[in-house]
């Protein structure tokens, strides 16, 4: 029936009907009993006349239950005998009658195979649509199935009395979707081509969007539902059932929501390592065997079991329609803005939310008066920290605020870290505006090399780009990356390449020897695995957008093929006695106090810059616990420490004079 020929007064004519197959139900338990009492549930009046009500009959709860659960005549009576034990005290004198026993003074199957019409044993089988779809329940008061107490389910009455509302073994487990978000065109594609599918598929399929746009899923699943006309919960796999009789209960209670109040379900495995294997194998089990919409969102792409799904990648929006949400976002708040546009989505990858969360906090510091400087400076350091990816295990993002000042390096190594710089800052207008990236699109990723020993620089000279470029910088924790599981390390860098690939992070893998290290002789599966871990480095590194760094102390072993693929190597050499002088003089911060200090007498300490760092600040430290400026004295025993550490003798050239 259409809906909107359903009268305002629905509800009203959905319980006098109810009332009327209820009084029907109660003249066969009087029959029963022999009583010409009258039933105590009375039908008021419809006041429609009988070609309307036969119209109106169809869309009245219980008529619903009955057609949607395919109950029989008599599966329909056993439910409404359960009901009006709970909508009347009376009938369960009328229940103990029936039966003649004053302590069965319940309805029972027993009661129900002797008073109801067209009466059969199948409605009590556990496959059975009152017990399968648990309309009703058997309360464990009688060791006979037939004359255990039939309880009618606490959301089936709500409904019967046309309250629509979620089971409450789902509430907690369920969360409804009520915003409708906005979607680019791309992503409007996917919407309209999966809504299609639905609506001529036979059987509902299942869904499964994957990739990393974890917002960008959850909004093409709105949309989708929306356009269906359905209502859209999601739920969280963290805390799907452990164990296969509660996955079926729940599979149950999905399928009867979907059937009852039109529900589609979001499956959200996105913030869920399947690497649980008995939790996957669960997820499994209930993609195989729920019947009803059903989305499922994951980052990487689910292998199909019993039961295809229909697998769509969702990617960020692309270059151009992130250029537009720009220049719509920000035709107010910076009217001149589109250099700065172009730059912006050469270098952060973001999606629809991110983009007006940073434009929402950007007119917010417009209204406040500030000058477009910086407001721009501002815009940058937003999209900064909204693309900053979540490698929290894998990675560790470094802060600080270094120059070109404190870097201490021969004038041509400097140069080539400055070329380096030019290449990240002017690689939209080169890649794309000139034509290279349509040209040949291998070869792209920006990567270098930075070989030395401990101490030389090179991790400080990864920090002087990333505050020159304005970019995050990430020292990757080979220790968590490297497994000695076949593909894990694979799965690791996948991870922090795709994490880092919209926000235009440096990856700075320091002292990656054992992971970069020369391809051998194949001899057995391992050699075989980790010539293919190089490999595959190669080729993410090559594609990469951002800039990728590698540091050694042992430049020699790493792969020759390696070193062809890497576009700038830069030697960090131990610095030589005027390089240690200007180290010195730049090494105590201005606010540090300090006395009658010989920079030309420090430089004679033949330490890298590490070593020489380590040693001011242990000397700061000394100073500090006895309340003095820094000296060469606190320097001197600083410097014996230090040497300790190294295994090295502290020679009287090296410190003659200093006290």
């Amino acid at each position: 029936m259409n809906l909107e020929m359903i009268p305002h007064n629905w509800q009203q004519l959905n319980n006098n009907y109810l009332m009327q197959e209820l009084a029907r139900v109660e003249r066969r338990l009087h029959e029963k009993i022999a009583s010409t009492e009258q039933p105590a549930i009375q039908a008021q009046n419809f006041n429609l006349d009988e070609i309307e009500l036969a119209e109106l009959i169809p869309s009245f709860a219980i008529e619903m239950i009955a057609d949607r659960f395919e109950l029989s005549p008599f599966e329909k009576d056993i439910l409404l005998l359960c009901a009006g034990m709970e909508l009347d005290r009376g009938w369960g004198l009328l229940c103990g009658q029936a039966q003649g026993s004053d302590v069965t003074n319940y309805p029972t199957f027993s009661l129900a195979l002797s008073t109801l019409d067209y009466a059969h044993w199948d409605a009590i089988t556990p496959d059975s649509a009152l017990r399968h779809w648990r309309l009703i329940e058997l309360k464990d008061n009688s060791n006979s199935l037939t004359t255990k107490e039939l309880v009618i389910d606490e959301q089936i009455l709500h409904y019967l009395l046309g309250t629509r509302h979620l089971d409450e073994r789902l509430t907690g487990l369920l969360e409804l979707v009520t915003d409708a978000p906005s979607l680019v065109a791309s992503h409007h594609k996917i919407v309209d081509k999966l809504a299609q599918i639905w609506l001529q598929a036979a059987e509902t399929p299942i869904i499964h969007l994957y990739g990393q746009d974890i917002p960008s899923k959850r909004a093409i699943a709105a949309a989708i539902i929306e356009q269906l006309q359905l209502n859209l919960y999601t739920i969280s796999a963290e805390i799907l059932p452990s164990d296969t009789s509660q996955l079926y209960l729940l599979k149950c209670l999905l399928e009867r929501e979907w059937i009852l109040n039109q529900s589609a379900f979001f499956l959200d495995c996105d913030y869920w390592e399947n690497s649980d294997r008995s939790k996957d194998i669960l997820v499994s089990l209930l993609l195989d065997n729920l019947r009803c919409p059903l989305i499922v969102s994951s980052q990487e792409r689910r292998r199909e079991r019993h039961k295809s799904l229909i697998t769509v990648e969702v990617k960020k929006p692309t270059t151009q329609e992130q250029r537009l949400l720009w220049s719509e976002s920000l035709v107010e708040i910076i009217p001149e803005s589109n250099g700065q546009i172009d730059t912006l989505v050469s270098y952060f990858n973001l999606n629809l939310p991110a983009i007006e969360s940073v434009c929402l906090q950007l007119k917010s510091i417009e209204n406040n008066g500030h000058n477009h400087s910086y407001i721009n400076e501002q815009l940058w350091q937003m999209c900064r920290s909204q693309a900053r990816p979540h490698l929290e295990q894998l990675a560790q993002r470094i802060e600080s605020g270094v120059s070109w000042e404190d870097l201490i390096l021969p004038e041509s190594e400097l140069n080539i870290l400055r070329e380096l710089a030019t290449h990240v800052r002017h690689k939209e207008q080169v890649y794309h505006h000139w034509g290279f990236a349509k040209k040949n699109a291998r070869g792209l990723g920006i990567s270098a090399l930075f070989a030395g020993a401990s101490g030389t620089g090179k991790t400080l000279a990864a920090e002087v780009l990333g505050n020159e470029l304005q970019l995050d910088v990430y020292r990757i924790d080979l220790s968590a990356v490297v497994s000695k599981y076949i593909g894990e390390t694979e799965k690791n860098l996948r991870k922090i390449f795709d994490a880092a690939e919209g926000c235009g992070a440096i990856l700075l893998f320091d002292e990656a020897d054992a992971l970069f290290g020369k391809r051998s002789e194949v001899k057995d599966s391992h050699d075989r695995y980790a010539n293919m871990e190089v490999s595959y480095l190669l080729q993410r590194i090559e594609s990469y957008q951002g800039l990728a760094i590698l540091t050694t102390n042992l430049k020699d072993d790493l792969d020759r093929a390696f070193l062809r693929r890497i576009r700038f190597i830069v030697q960090f050499p131990f610095p030589d006695f005027s390089q240690r002088s200007a180290i010195w003089q730049r090494i105590f911060p201005s606010h540090t106090p300090t006395q009658d200090l010989s920079f030309e007498k420090l430089a004679k300490l033949n330490v890298a810059g590490g070593n020489i760092r380590n040693i001011a600040i242990n000397a700061a430290f000394l100073a500090a616990n006895s309340q003095e400026s820094v000296q060469m004295k606190h320097i001197l025993q600083a410097a014996q420490s230090e040497y300790s550490k190294l295994e090295k003798p502290l020679t009287d050239n090296e410190v003659k004079g200093w006290v």
